[in-house]
């Protein structure tokens, strides 16, 4: 089903992104405290609280010290409004306030103008036309994740769409990606390009479902993290999948969010 993960060449320990590339991920969870639990039995991660109001905090996940996603509360308008528990993806850009511009004059829609993150950066949440939401980032003291393509890390970023040729026609207006079919999948795929570095791929679903994107992480071995996962209260959706490359399972956290475990080589 899936095509390749990781990014070529594969450097795990990250500083900064160039524009177009995935650089961090975020989960908004009904349940912080126990999302957090969850996500260092299963990944290792560590946990960092960083206050940002009264009450609330944004917990930095670390492994080996080093930043590699976050968890924070799901906002009480997107609760009242019945969203899911779900993982935000972020493509780091050179101007966020351009990117929203481009992305409502291409069809997308921005739920809010660009805004800043304190002195870490600035950002917005966009919605593509087939209604698939992600993040732009655009660094100031904070550039992204510090370790990707290895175990416990993001792997890969997948858009599962119902509308290909639309999908990667807006991407590909926004940020510059190169969209190809990448014929030696066994079933429809096409690889994203950011320059000459694999930045993820696209997807049909298999059944009619919202477009949405889908982060994958690194482990050790799928089967054995995929039972530790159940184990947790986390729930198997497919898989898992043989590749070339190495062995894929989607799946949710106990509170609903979707992921993808990964196991394999970590290279382009």
């Amino acid at each position: 089903m899936r095509a390749r993960l990781g990014y070529a060449p594969r450097v795990s320990e990250r500083s900064e992104y160039a524009p177009g590339t995935f650089c961090w991920c975020d989960l908004a969870t009904t349940d912080q405290d126990g999302a957090k639990a969850f996500y260092g039995a299963l990944l290792g991660w560590e946990t960092d609280d960083i206050p940002v109001s009264d009450g609330v905090v944004y917990s930095m996940m670390r492994l080996r010290g080093k930043q590699v996603a976050a968890i924070a509360p799901q906002q009480q308008q997107q609760r009242d409004a019945g969203a899911p528990p779900a993982w935000n993806n972020y493509v780091s850009v050179i101007d966020a306030d351009a990117i929203v511009e481009r992305a409502t004059e291409l069809g997308g829609s921005a739920h809010a103008p660009a805004f800043d993150v304190m002195d870490a950066g600035r950002m917005a949440v966009l919605q593509d036309p087939l209604g698939a939401f992600f993040m732009v980032w655009q660094p100031g003291r904070h550039h992204g994740a510090r370790l990707v393509t290895e175990v416990g890390a993001l792997t890969w970023n997948e858009l599962v769409t119902s509308d290909v040729p639309a999908a990667s026609s807006f991407y590909s207006d926004l940020f510059g990606w190169t969209v190809t079919p990448f014929e030696a999948n066994p079933t429809p795929y096409w690889l994203i390009m950011n320059g000459e570095r694999s930045n993820g791929g696209i997807m049909p679903p298999p059944d009619p479902m919202p477009s949405f994107w889908l982060p994958y992480f690194g482990v050790e071995d799928t089967d054995v993290a995929l039972a530790k996962l159940e184990e947790l209260g986390g729930s198997k959706r497919a898989g898992p999948f043989e590749l070339p490359m190495g062995k894929i399972a989607i799946v949710t956290d106990p509170q609903g969010a979707g992921f993808a475990l990964y196991s394999g080589r970590f290279e382009d």
